[in-house]
């Protein structure tokens, strides 16, 4: 690829419009500025979208308040998703000031990188049961608390990767998590969409992120898919933003339930070519 096409596929994906504006939505799960959901958040913002974020703990508020502020965002709450109060204020905390919301975005995921290596058989209860709640679960009790407040209807999307549907080295547990998680978005679009609300997950190729890197072999994965995806190459941030923006404005509003793959095309392919093999 020569560089004016790169120049110009950047400069395209940093485009604004007014495609969100009017639009206010809560972001769950930035934890720095190459987070996906910051990734996500920094191409609404550039649309119009008015946000709100939420932190887990100090040390994730000192990084993300600056980033939140730096896009004029007013509303930044503490949220444990584990804890269905704190959650129920979070949420609550976006009503009392917008009096509705529009979108809800979803990129929270836990689980014992120590039980990330090795085999799925050796998972402990314990972490499953973590695991679970906050990969899986939290959605749904977010979707709960959400969704009366979207008086006009609106749109929510959660966080997946291939893992869930097939093994993939040193996932393990997390797999079974997305894969709840896929299932949990079907099961969710069903139930609220005779309120217009849609509900979604990103499938995201994988990419160096503070929580990608807690994957052992991280790197091989990321080679590997940037080698044998038909793009080949990696996703970036704004191929995340992009289709987030996409689902969560009215370009979308007769898509629902579904997943949706930003992996350069890696989720198509059985057996790679062998000439992907041979170095370039």
């Amino acid at each position: 690829m020569n560089e004016q096409k790169t120049a110009d596929m950047k400069s395209s994906s940093t485009l604004e419009s007014n495609l969100m504006q009017g639009k206010r939505g809560l972001i769950m799960g930035v934890a720095n500025d190459r987070s996906i959901a910051w990734g996500i958040s920094s191409v609404l913002a550039q649309h119009g979208a008015e946000l709100a974020f939420t932190y887990q703990n100090d040390s994730i508020e000192r990084r993300v308040r600056p980033l939140a502020e730096g896009i004029g965002s007013k509303i930044v709450v503490q949220c444990d998703v584990e804890d269905e109060a704190s959650i129920a204020a979070a949420v609550g905390a976006c009503a009392d000031s917008w009096g509705s919301i529009d979108f809800i975005v979803h990129a929270v995921a836990y689980s014992d990188k120590n039980e990330l290596k090795g085999k799925y058989v050796e998972t402990s209860r314990d972490n499953f049961q973590r695991t679970m709640d906050v990969s899986c679960y939290s959605f749904t009790s977010l979707a709960r608390h959400a969704a009366p407040h979207m008086k006009n209807g609106g749109s929510m999307i959660a966080l997946s990767f291939y893992g869930a549907e097939k093994v993939v080295p040193n996932y393990n547990v997390m797999g079974v998590a997305k894969a709840a998680l896929e299932a949990s978005v079907r099961y969710l679009a069903s139930d609220l969409g005779p309120d217009h609300i849609r509900v979604n997950a990103i499938s995201a190729g994988p990419m160096r992120t503070l929580a990608g890197s807690a994957i052992a072999g991280a790197r091989h994965i990321f080679r590997w898919n940037e080698q044998h995806a038909p793009m080949r190459d990696n996703v970036q941030l704004d191929d995340i933003g992009g289709s987030a923006l996409y689902l969560l404005s009215d370009l979308s509003k007769m898509v629902t339930g579904s997943v949706q793959y930003v992996d350069g095309g890696y989720n198509i392919i059985g057996v790679p070519s062998p000439e992907a093999d041979e170095p370039s």
